[in-house]
């Protein structure tokens, strides 16, 4: 399934303009060369990223982070020419400090999304929508991968227990 479609038809509508502007609605896309198929971990329909359970103590003071979990974006079905990718995310009730909101019952934890590199923080505070760092598809190669990280993230201190929910769309940028 390509998931660039879907994002670009569905997903990259700012969130925050529309709730600045009711009547508004923005629309984002790209034209390329080519297009892939998209997975996530394997996957190529509604991924599910399980992170393991982290105690309330670990993320008991502000801006303190638990249980780091990597994850690979995948793309397959591509030409054979040498392409260079990035990931798109967008993100779903983003918090003030640039990560995806909590929706299950736990409070003051959100999803730290981090770039390639393992330590820089996908931020989404200019906006909905974030890019990782480049990746390239090699010459000769139909597929590429890129490995991210997502982690818990203490927005305010004093974690409680309960269900840690986020979500975002993804789809690859073609340079």
């Amino acid at each position: 399934m390509n998931y660039k479609a879907i994002f670009i038809a569905l997903s990259c509508i700012s969130f925050y303009a529309a709730a600045a502007s009711d009547n508004t609605v923005q629309f984002q896309g790209e034209v390329n060369e080519e297009t892939c198929s998209v997975t996530i971990n394997g996957n190529d329909a509604t991924p599910v990223i399980l992170l393991p359970s982290a105690t309330a103590g670990e993320l008991k003071t502000a801006g303190s982070t638990s249980s780091d979990t990597t994850f690979t974006v995948g793309v397959t079905g591509c030409s054979t020419n040498a392409a260079t990718l990035k990931t798109r995310f967008a993100g779903n009730n983003v918090t003030a400090a640039g990560n995806l909101g909590n929706t299950g019952t736990a409070t003051n934890v959100s999803i730290q999304l981090l770039d390639a590199d393992g330590s820089t923080p996908l931020s989404f505070t200019d906006g909905e929508t974030v890019s990782t760092s480049s990746f390239t598809k090699a010459e000769g190669s139909s597929s590429a991968t890129q490995t991210l990280t997502a982690r818990y993230y203490a927005e305010a201190a004093d974690v409680t227990p309960g269900s840690v929910v986020a979500s975002a769309q993804y789809a690859i940028s073609y340079q």
